[in-house]
């Protein structure tokens, strides 16, 4: 019975589709049978008929005419040239353009779908709320030398006259000194002064302008750390010249010892029972700039010293104590013999120098803390530890006390704190009072002013 089943046929692969599509029924043979030119890019169009193309001119569309006629009635002469003297199948005529400008309108275009016209984006796209004008400008111009010398009034230019008298007293102290070294020594504290003197009546003169306090985006604390950056540069100068006095009192005391001199220094000194007016000289001119001029005031506010402190005001600036201890001191080296004189020279001379370094270095110190915006003076710890203290403050999270210049500080605290609202208002009051008071010597008193911003944190009790 198996046997007798046909055997199935296996499935038959599918062919592929031929690569050329099948074409339509040939038409080409009709056409001819019609006309050989029915498709010619020389007739108006394809007629239907044969009639139709024989009625017209053959060559009414041909590319060599100068124009494509679309009748009978609109064709050119085939004689027609164009601007080159050719015919050809265009025909442009040279035309000029207008002068005046061209009026762009955009009635009846549209540019595009603007979002916030749609009614969609009236609730999802708002327009930002307009903001206020910046209180701050962005920056303002920053005076000239003419501009300077045009602004100072005869007060100003009386000061800047005397600080130019004041060097030319430095260069008179360094030619006069014979071979001292405490005159030498003198000559630089003079010639420091000098530049203190000068520092003082430009930043009166630039203060006239009011981009020297007026704050900007490109200047918020005005040009007054200007000054700043002054001052750290006359301490550089000081540090260096007290170690320039050291190398050379080095190398006198080599020379005393018995090692051959590469200069000779003939010390020679002012007779005995004279006055050195050099020194009288030094003395005057210090006095008139301390006294007038207020020189090196705003540094011995930022430089404190302890010892010097409860002086009166001339004598408390370390720089006004060391030169006009200095000249009195050669006052007095007449009146005592030949041989003490010259123990004395030497160990004065050494010791204006070191304390010149000493001096330098404490300038630089808080002049350099001071350009990185920092606080480098004493009663911080006990500020913070007052702060804490109060039965309000949890904790102080973040305690920042940093100066600007040599009138503005700056301190920034956050604090964890409790209790009402009259409470925290009173606390604000007295934190900003005790760092004033505390840091900036209180009320009158002359010293920085502080700026005290304060955030508090509630805690829940």
């Amino acid at each position: 019975m198996a046997s007798n089943l046909p055997i199935p046929l296996p499935p038959r692969t599918p062919t592929p589709p031929p690569d050329d599509p099948p074409s339509a029924p040939d038409n080409s043979s009709r056409l001819d049978a019609q006309d050989k030119d029915s498709l010619s890019p020389l007739v108006d169009s394809f007629p239907l008929q044969r009639g139709s193309l024989k009625s017209e001119d053959p060559n009414r569309l041909s590319p060599t005419r100068a124009s494509f006629a679309l009748s009978p009635s609109d064709n050119v002469p085939q004689n027609s040239k164009g601007d080159n003297g050719s015919a050809g199948p265009f025909n442009f005529k040279t035309t000029t353009m207008a002068k005046s400008p061209v009026v762009k309108s955009n009635i009846g275009q549209r540019r595009g779908h603007k979002y916030k016209h749609s009614s969609i984006s009236h609730q999802i796209f708002l327009e930002p709320p307009p903001r206020a004008p910046l209180a701050l400008p962005n920056s303002l111009p920053i005076p000239t030398f003419k501009e300077c010398c045009a602004s100072m009034s005869k007060d100003q230019k009386t000061r800047f006259w005397w600080s130019v008298c004041h060097m030319f007293v430095a260069a008179y102290t360094l030619w006069s000194a014979h071979g001292s070294l405490a005159m030498t020594a003198l000559s630089h504290l003079i010639l420091f002064d000098s530049l203190g003197a000068l520092l003082c009546v430009s930043v009166d003169v630039l203060s006239n302008f009011e981009v020297w306090k007026r704050s900007s985006v490109r200047h918020p604390f005005g040009l007054e750390r200007a000054e700043v950056l002054a001052g750290f540069a006359m301490c550089v100068l000081l540090l260096f010249m007290g170690m320039d006095l050291i190398s050379h009192n080095l190398q006198h005391f080599l020379e005393s010892s018995g090692h051959e001199p590469h200069h000779s220094h003939a010390h020679e000194r002012v007779s005995v029972g004279s006055v050195d007016v050099t020194a009288l000289l030094a003395i005057s001119s210090t006095l008139i700039s301390a006294i007038g001029l207020k020189n090196h005031g705003r540094i011995g506010k930022a430089m404190r010293f302890g010892y010097i402190e409860s002086l009166p005001s001339v004598l408390s600036n370390p720089s006004h104590f060391l030169t006009l201890s200095c000249s009195t001191l050669l006052l007095l080296l007449p009146l005592v013999s030949v041989r003490l004189y010259n123990w004395l020279d030497v160990l004065l001379s050494s010791t204006i120098s070191i304390s010149m370094c000493v001096i330098g270095v404490r300038l630089v110190k808080t002049l350099g803390s001071m350009l990185l915006m920092s606080y480098s003076g004493p009663g911080v710890k006990d500020v913070i530890r007052d702060i804490e203290a109060d039965p309000c403050v949890f904790g102080v999270d973040d305690a920042r006390f940093w100066q600007v210049h040599y009138g503005l500080c700056m301190a920034d605290l956050k604090l964890r704190v409790s209790g009402s609202e009259e409470n925290l208002i009173r606390l604000r009051e007295r934190i900003s009072s005790l760092v004033r008071n505390r840091l900036g010597g209180g009320y009158g008193s002359g010293g920085q002013r502080w700026e005290v911003s304060l955030q508090f944190t509630i805690e829940k009790s």
